[in-house]
Protein backbone atom coordinates (compact mmCIF):
# COMPACT_ATOMS: atom_id res chain seq x y z
CA UNK A 1 0.00 0.00 0.00
CA UNK A 2 1.14 3.46 -0.62
CA UNK A 3 1.79 6.39 1.49
CA UNK A 4 0.20 9.75 0.90
CA UNK A 5 2.22 12.33 -0.57
CA UNK A 6 5.41 12.75 2.46
CA UNK A 7 4.38 16.55 4.63
CA UNK A 8 8.36 17.65 6.41
CA UNK A 9 7.71 16.56 9.48
CA UNK A 10 6.72 12.44 8.04
CA UNK A 11 9.90 12.77 5.88
CA UNK A 12 11.67 13.58 8.55
CA UNK A 13 10.69 10.86 10.61
CA UNK A 14 11.08 8.16 7.75
CA UNK A 15 14.57 9.69 7.02
CA UNK A 16 15.34 9.58 10.97
CA UNK A 17 14.49 5.54 11.20
CA UNK A 18 16.50 4.61 8.15
CA UNK A 19 19.39 6.42 9.75
CA UNK A 20 18.93 4.30 13.05
CA UNK A 21 18.63 0.94 10.82
CA UNK A 22 20.95 -2.23 10.64
CA UNK A 23 20.65 -4.66 8.16
CA UNK A 24 22.18 -7.42 10.66
CA UNK A 25 19.40 -6.50 13.05
CA UNK A 26 17.03 -6.77 10.42
CA UNK A 27 17.55 -10.25 9.86
CA UNK A 28 17.25 -11.37 13.27
CA UNK A 29 13.88 -9.60 13.89
CA UNK A 30 12.78 -10.94 10.39
CA UNK A 31 13.58 -14.45 12.18
CA UNK A 32 12.04 -13.73 15.40
CA UNK A 33 8.74 -12.05 13.93
CA UNK A 34 8.72 -15.45 11.83
CA UNK A 35 8.46 -13.71 8.50
CA UNK A 36 9.08 -16.36 6.14
CA UNK A 37 6.41 -18.43 3.80
CA UNK A 38 3.22 -19.81 6.34
CA UNK A 39 4.91 -18.25 8.95
CA UNK A 40 2.42 -15.84 11.42
CA UNK A 41 4.32 -12.77 10.02
CA UNK A 42 5.01 -13.45 6.69
CA UNK A 43 5.92 -10.79 4.39
CA UNK A 44 6.52 -8.40 7.08
CA UNK A 45 9.43 -6.19 6.09
CA UNK A 46 12.01 -4.86 8.46
CA UNK A 47 14.72 -2.03 8.36
CA UNK A 48 16.19 -3.25 11.41
CA UNK A 49 15.75 -0.41 14.04
CA UNK A 50 14.97 -1.76 18.06
CA UNK A 51 12.31 -1.03 20.08
CA UNK A 52 14.16 1.34 22.22
CA UNK A 53 15.45 3.40 19.19
CA UNK A 54 11.81 3.65 18.16
CA UNK A 55 10.71 5.06 21.61
CA UNK A 56 13.49 7.20 21.13
CA UNK A 57 11.98 8.89 18.45
CA UNK A 58 8.17 8.61 19.51
CA UNK A 59 9.74 11.26 22.09
CA UNK A 60 10.97 13.29 18.96
CA UNK A 61 8.13 12.57 16.54
CA UNK A 62 5.30 12.55 19.22
CA UNK A 63 3.51 15.78 17.82
CA UNK A 64 3.25 14.38 14.81
CA UNK A 65 -0.07 15.32 12.30
CA UNK A 66 -2.80 12.90 13.21
CA UNK A 67 -2.73 12.67 9.31
CA UNK A 68 0.78 11.60 8.79
CA UNK A 69 0.18 8.78 11.87
CA UNK A 70 -2.38 7.62 9.55
CA UNK A 71 -0.64 7.30 6.56
CA UNK A 72 2.41 5.37 8.40
CA UNK A 73 0.01 2.96 9.92
CA UNK A 74 -0.27 0.76 6.48
CA UNK A 75 3.28 0.93 5.54
CA UNK A 76 5.44 -2.37 4.18
CA UNK A 77 7.72 -1.72 6.68
CA UNK A 78 7.12 -3.30 10.31
CA UNK A 79 8.62 -0.11 11.95
CA UNK A 80 7.43 2.54 10.32
CA UNK A 81 3.66 1.10 11.27
CA UNK A 82 4.75 0.41 15.35
CA UNK A 83 6.12 3.64 15.01
CA UNK A 84 2.71 4.99 14.14
CA UNK A 85 1.25 3.20 16.48
CA UNK A 86 3.21 4.09 19.45
CA UNK A 87 2.65 7.60 18.63
CA UNK A 88 -0.93 7.35 18.38
CA UNK A 89 -1.09 5.87 21.27
CA UNK A 90 0.81 8.88 22.92
CA UNK A 91 -1.51 10.88 20.97
CA UNK A 92 -4.91 9.10 22.58
CA UNK A 93 -3.35 9.67 26.18
CA UNK A 94 -2.71 13.35 25.71
CA UNK A 95 -5.88 14.29 23.32
CA UNK A 96 -9.16 15.94 24.47
CA UNK A 97 -12.25 13.60 23.61
CA UNK A 98 -12.61 14.86 19.83
CA UNK A 99 -8.97 13.66 19.14
CA UNK A 100 -9.51 10.37 21.05
CA UNK A 101 -12.53 9.75 19.25
CA UNK A 102 -10.73 10.43 15.77
CA UNK A 103 -7.80 7.81 16.95
CA UNK A 104 -9.95 5.16 17.90
CA UNK A 105 -12.25 5.18 14.88
CA UNK A 106 -9.48 4.95 12.59
CA UNK A 107 -8.02 2.31 14.44
CA UNK A 108 -11.35 -0.16 14.19
CA UNK A 109 -11.99 0.85 10.57
CA UNK A 110 -7.62 -0.20 9.85
CA UNK A 111 -7.18 -3.20 11.78
CA UNK A 112 -5.56 -5.14 8.48
CA UNK A 113 -2.53 -3.65 8.77
CA UNK A 114 -1.93 -4.42 12.69
CA UNK A 115 -0.99 -8.00 11.59
CA UNK A 116 1.53 -8.95 14.14
CA UNK A 117 1.50 -9.66 17.74
CA UNK A 118 4.08 -6.67 18.95
CA UNK A 119 2.05 -4.26 16.64
CA UNK A 120 -1.14 -5.73 18.34
CA UNK A 121 -0.04 -5.31 22.23
CA UNK A 122 1.81 -2.18 21.71
CA UNK A 123 -1.47 -0.46 20.78
CA UNK A 124 -4.82 -1.99 21.48
CA UNK A 125 -4.54 -1.68 25.28
CA UNK A 126 -3.69 2.06 25.14
CA UNK A 127 -6.40 2.82 22.59
CA UNK A 128 -9.60 -0.10 22.44
CA UNK A 129 -8.96 -0.49 26.05
CA UNK A 130 -8.87 2.92 27.24
CA UNK A 131 -11.59 3.89 24.76
CA UNK A 132 -13.53 1.51 26.46
CA UNK A 133 -12.76 2.40 29.60
CA UNK A 134 -16.35 4.16 30.15
CA UNK A 135 -18.55 2.99 27.31
CA UNK A 136 -19.99 -0.30 26.14
CA UNK A 137 -17.81 -3.14 25.79
CA UNK A 138 -19.59 -5.39 22.70
CA UNK A 139 -17.49 -4.62 20.74
CA UNK A 140 -14.87 -6.59 21.92
CA UNK A 141 -17.08 -9.88 21.57
CA UNK A 142 -17.94 -9.35 18.06
CA UNK A 143 -14.06 -8.61 17.24
CA UNK A 144 -13.28 -11.89 19.10
CA UNK A 145 -15.66 -13.45 16.97
CA UNK A 146 -13.92 -12.25 13.43
CA UNK A 147 -12.00 -14.54 10.74
CA UNK A 148 -8.94 -12.93 11.50
CA UNK A 149 -6.75 -13.51 13.86
CA UNK A 150 -5.45 -10.05 14.21
CA UNK A 151 -8.70 -8.94 15.05
CA UNK A 152 -9.22 -11.54 17.43
CA UNK A 153 -5.75 -10.77 19.22
CA UNK A 154 -6.95 -6.81 19.56
CA UNK A 155 -9.96 -7.95 21.01
CA UNK A 156 -8.26 -10.30 24.04
CA UNK A 157 -5.11 -7.41 24.81
CA UNK A 158 -7.75 -4.67 24.56
CA UNK A 159 -8.77 -5.96 27.98
CA UNK A 160 -5.04 -5.69 29.28
CA UNK A 161 -6.22 -2.15 29.90
CA UNK A 162 -9.33 -2.70 31.87
CA UNK A 163 -6.97 -5.80 34.00
CA UNK A 164 -4.70 -3.36 34.99
CA UNK A 165 -7.93 -1.27 37.03
CA UNK A 166 -9.04 -4.91 38.53
CA UNK A 167 -11.62 -5.22 36.35
CA UNK A 168 -12.02 -9.12 34.86
CA UNK A 169 -15.17 -9.39 33.61
CA UNK A 170 -14.33 -9.05 30.13
CA UNK A 171 -11.47 -10.70 29.87
CA UNK A 172 -12.91 -13.87 31.81
CA UNK A 173 -15.89 -13.72 29.24
CA UNK A 174 -13.76 -13.59 26.07
CA UNK A 175 -11.42 -16.37 27.34
CA UNK A 176 -14.31 -18.77 28.10
CA UNK A 177 -15.36 -17.67 23.91
CA UNK A 178 -12.10 -18.76 23.01
CA UNK A 179 -11.51 -22.37 24.78
CA UNK A 180 -12.22 -23.32 20.87
CA UNK A 181 -9.82 -21.32 19.37
CA UNK A 182 -7.54 -23.17 16.84
CA UNK A 183 -4.93 -20.44 16.77
CA UNK A 184 -1.55 -20.62 18.87
CA UNK A 185 -1.39 -16.97 19.09
CA UNK A 186 -4.94 -16.45 20.50
CA UNK A 187 -3.76 -19.52 23.06
CA UNK A 188 -0.70 -17.84 24.41
CA UNK A 189 -2.79 -14.29 24.43
CA UNK A 190 -5.57 -15.72 26.55
CA UNK A 191 -3.13 -17.53 28.51
CA UNK A 192 -1.42 -14.12 29.33
CA UNK A 193 -3.96 -12.31 29.96
CA UNK A 194 -5.49 -14.83 32.45
CA UNK A 195 -1.97 -15.06 33.91
CA UNK A 196 -2.46 -11.16 34.59
CA UNK A 197 -5.79 -11.44 35.92
CA UNK A 198 -4.07 -14.21 38.43
CA UNK A 199 -1.35 -11.69 39.16
CA UNK A 200 -3.88 -9.12 41.21
CA UNK A 201 -6.59 -11.70 42.35
CA UNK A 202 -5.78 -15.21 42.42
CA UNK A 203 -9.01 -16.21 43.67
CA UNK A 204 -10.47 -15.38 40.17
CA UNK A 205 -8.06 -17.37 38.26
CA UNK A 206 -8.76 -20.21 39.93
CA UNK A 207 -12.64 -19.88 39.62
CA UNK A 208 -11.63 -19.31 36.26
CA UNK A 209 -9.43 -22.67 36.04
CA UNK A 210 -11.30 -25.14 37.59
CA UNK A 211 -14.35 -26.07 35.31
CA UNK A 212 -11.95 -25.58 32.33
CA UNK A 213 -8.28 -27.08 32.29
CA UNK A 214 -9.54 -29.83 30.34
CA UNK A 215 -10.93 -27.90 27.45
CA UNK A 216 -8.13 -25.28 27.57
CA UNK A 217 -5.62 -25.67 24.65
CA UNK A 218 -2.17 -26.97 26.29
CA UNK A 219 -0.41 -23.53 25.54
CA UNK A 220 -2.87 -21.61 26.80
CA UNK A 221 -3.11 -23.65 29.84
CA UNK A 222 0.66 -23.07 30.71
CA UNK A 223 0.46 -19.81 29.72
CA UNK A 224 -2.08 -19.00 32.61
CA UNK A 225 -0.50 -20.43 35.24
CA UNK A 226 3.22 -19.83 34.24
CA UNK A 227 3.75 -17.97 37.50
CA UNK A 228 1.89 -19.97 40.15
CA UNK A 229 4.24 -22.11 42.79
CA UNK A 230 5.66 -25.48 40.80
CA UNK A 231 3.07 -27.80 42.89
CA UNK A 232 -0.05 -26.02 41.74
CA UNK A 233 1.59 -26.08 38.17
CA UNK A 234 1.52 -30.06 38.37
CA UNK A 235 -2.21 -30.00 39.89
CA UNK A 236 -3.86 -28.12 36.83
CA UNK A 237 -1.50 -29.90 34.21
CA UNK A 238 -2.91 -33.29 35.79
CA UNK A 239 -6.14 -32.10 35.07
CA UNK A 240 -5.50 -31.50 31.58
CA UNK A 241 -5.99 -33.26 28.88
CA UNK A 242 -2.75 -31.92 27.40
CA UNK A 243 -4.60 -30.49 24.19
CA UNK A 244 -2.32 -29.17 21.76
CA UNK A 245 -4.28 -28.10 19.25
Amino acid sequence: MKLAALSPQLGALRARLRQSASGKEAIVLQRFFKTGPGESGEGDQFIGVRVPVLRGLLREFCGLAFADACALVPSPLHEEGLLALLIMVDSYERGDESQRAAIFQFYVDHTVPINNWDLVASSAPGIVGRHLERRARKILFATAGASNLWDRRIAVLATFHFIRRNEFFEMLRLAKMLLPDRHDLIHKAVGWMLREVGKRDAARSRDFLEPHPARMPHTMLRSSIEKLPVAERRHWLSTSKGKRL
